[in-house]
């Protein structure tokens, strides 16, 4: 049964079926060979979704949809220009800092690409930077959305493994989402510098940096009032979800007065899709975790981990090797749901820490977002940015590389992840 689960998911990827249903379809093939009950499939779908920790990734998508629909993308932008505009690879600065302050927000990496990405890769090529390149820093500087709080996939992360503190895992991914964003302007320097992309001409004045700052604070206040409510004890993550669409509804018509009424049914739509999407890939994956678990590949594949008798060290690398070859396959949210409870429980027996293996998966996966063959990330850049893959893939690998050496700190050093978490009584 196992064996053809596994044949016929990778025969329905290999053939461009939606990774949701290459995981249905694959489950349903693998219980009708194994005599077990049809019925089984509805049933666990449905159980994988009927958490009612879930319920805060709707209204995080409609938080950030709402933001969006308020000029927040503008905002963000101009506070950033005002820093890193002027320096070399001026724009490219700003593209990564304005991705960052906005996965404060959305929690998604797709929304930061379509997003501000969308923005910055127009203005980057009318700026005379190469379109390709333009659109591969977007790619690879909007995989900060699921590492920074609020993310969408630590939330479910700490679904699928229940024993690890959830606030503490949203407080990890400050760190390694700041050290993938310097690594990413260290990368866009050199680039810069090479072919001599400059920076902003723009002089300010302190009145424009004011004004400029005044306008963004309510935007950058946002991952503040989340992040504290659910610290302090004010609310649940779940509670601080809908605190979020409140918040982002009154910033978009009463602060901003960008966010009108007629807006809002595209709007309900659009998060309506993209949180369907997202559960659907997590109910799949539950009924194809399930599969897994009642023919003991779990125990099976601790057995024999833990006979090899490895190190704490040497078995997260072999877990990096497994989720980078993992993730250029599948996408960020079933690969949680199918690996996290296998290897967490693991990773825990061998000493690691939990937040600190935590990031480390959560980045891992979302890396394959940005890896050919089928990183979402890669598609929208391309579409927004009307280059080919190829070209695209080709200025992408400095970062790739970046990102990698960002991965094996994080996984020599645990207080990179685990150590402000820690520090404010979070383990």
């Amino acid at each position: 049964m196992v064996t053809l689960l596994f044949v016929a998911c990778i025969a329905f990827l290999a053939l461009g079926v939606p990774v949701a249903f290459a995981l249905g379809g694959a489950t349903l093939f693998a219980m009708a060979s194994g005599n077990v009950p049809l019925v089984a499939l509805p049933k666990y779908l449905f159980s994988g979704i009927d958490l009612f920790a879930l319920e805060a990734v709707p209204f995080f998508i409609l938080a950030a949809e709402l933001m969006t629909g308020g000029e927040l993308s503008n905002v963000l932008l101009r506070f950033a220009s005002q820093f890193v505009g002027r320096f070399r690879g001026g724009l490219g600065h700003t593209n990564i800092l304005t991705i960052t302050f906005f996965s404060g927000i959305s929690g998604s990496a797709l929304a930061d690409a379509a997003g501000p990405g969308a923005i910055m890769i127009r203005m980057m090529r009318d700026d005379g930077y190469e379109p390709s390149y333009a659109a591969a820093l977007t790619a690879a500087t909007s995989i900060l959305g699921p590492i920074i709080p609020p993310s969408i996939s630590v939330i479910i992360y700490a679904l699928a493994y229940p024993e690890v503190n959830l606030v503490g895992l949203l407080i990890a991914g400050v760190v390694p989402g700041i050290l993938i964003a310097a690594a990413m302007a260290a990368i866009n320097h050199v680039v810069s510098a090479r072919r001599n992309y400059r920076g902003s001409h723009e002089r300010l004045g302190w009145r424009d940096y004011l004004r400029n700052t005044w306008r963004a604070l309510p935007a950058l206040v946002l991952p503040v009032l989340i992040l504290g409510g659910i610290a302090s004890g004010a609310f649940t993550p779940t509670e601080a979800s809908v605190v979020a669409v409140f918040y982002a509804l009154f910033a978009g018509m009463v602060i901003y007065r960008t966010l009108q009424w007629r807006m809002l049914p595209g709007i309900l739509a659009r998060s309506a899709l993209m949180t369907a999407s997202v559960l659907i890939i997590v109910g799949m994956s539950a009924a194809f975790a399930w599969v897994l678990t009642v023919s003991r590949v779990p125990q099976h594949l601790t057995e024999w981990i833990v006979a090899m008798q490895l190190s704490p060290l040497a078995f997260l690398f072999a877990v990096n090797v497994l989720l980078i070859v993992f993730g250029i396959f599948i996408e960020p949210l079933p690969g949680i749901v199918v690996l996290v409870p296998i290897l967490a429980p693991i990773a825990h027996a061998l000493g690691i820490d939990d937040l600190q293996f935590g990031i480390i998966v959560v980045v891992n996966l979302t890396m394959g977002m940005i890896t050919p063959p089928v990183g979402g990330l890669l598609f929208v850049t391309s579409i927004v940015a009307k280059v080919p893959l190829a070209r695209l893939v080709r200025e992408l690998w400095p970062f790739l590389w970046a990102q990698l050496a960002v991965l094996v700190l994080l996984s020599l050093f645990p207080f990179l992840s685990a150590g402000l978490p820690n520090a404010l009584g979070y383990r």
